[in-house]
């Protein structure tokens, strides 16, 4: 799937996600590594990071800001699916404990990137 060509399902269900506030746990496979957690609108990962960096300085609140206005823009864009977003996500290397072991944690990588995909998320139960 790598080497600039998207998976056509993948993009659907990002599109869906982006669009319709889709959600779903799923585990993509990148360059040897499992990263695993769920998937989220582009609207949803920005005002969350947004929600990180509110309440500090100057320069957090602008930030802040930035995040805010791409997470509109991203609305208005979301038939161009680009990047994929994930949150609760973990990232599993051979065969070592994930990283972060626990946390919530915010993912975005490229869909050209993702060399395959499974729906379900990697529990350590």
């Amino acid at each position: 799937m790598s080497g600039n060509t998207k998976d056509s399902i993948l993009e659907m269900l990002t599109h869906a996600a982006n669009k319709h506030d889709f959600s779903l746990d799923i585990t993509l496979n990148m360059k040897g590594s499992l990263i695993t957690g769920t998937l989220v609108s582009a609207r949803e990962y920005f005002e969350e990071m947004s929600g990180k960096f509110e309440g500090g300085n100057d320069l957090s609140k602008a930030i802040s800001e930035k995040l805010l206005d791409a997470s509109k823009q991203n609305v208005e864009q979301a038939e161009d699916v680009t990047f994929i977003h994930l949150k609760n996500t973990r990232i599993y290397c051979g065969d070592s404990k994930p990283t972060p072991s626990k946390s919530e944690f915010l993912w975005r990588g490229r869909l050209d990137q993702t060399d395959g995909f499974f729906i379900g998320k990697i529990s350590e139960d």
